[in-house]
This record gives C-alpha cells, structure tokens and sequence, in this order.
C-alpha cells in the first residue's frame, strides 16, 4: 500500500464513530467498533453503586469492605 493510500485509510479510521447500524454492517472497521463500544457499554453498566458481583447463576454477592494486613 502506498504511503498516499495509507494516510488516506488512517484518516477514514480516525473519523469514523459508533452507530447503531454498525451491528449489521459487515466491514471489519464497522464489526470492530460496536465491538468494542458493547465491552465499553457493558463495563459501565456492570458496575453497582451497592458493591455487588453479579454471578452468572442469577445470585449476588457482596464486595467486601475490609482492609489488608
């Protein structure tokens, strides 16, 4: 690939954002994206203000709140 072809391609990458649509699409950069805004999505949405691990079995457990000797 030529150095001018290149920069071309970097530039279409670097403009390019999340859209809903990019689930269908069948591009790597498009499957690339919502990949990688779905793993962003899930670590927001995992994480409790109350402290606890949802287990894959439906059950919660407690984070617990002591310290290390």
């Amino acid at each position: 690939m030529s150095q001018k072809n290149n920069r071309k391609s970097e530039k279409t990458v670097a403009n390019k954002y999340y859209e809903p649509e990019d689930y269908e699409k069948q591009d790597q950069l498009s499957a690339g994206i919502a990949e990688t805004h779905e793993q962003a999505s899930d670590t927001l949405t995992e994480g409790t203000i109350d402290g606890k691990i949802e287990r894959d079995n439906g059950e919660n457990e407690d984070i617990p709140r002591k310290g290390y000797d």
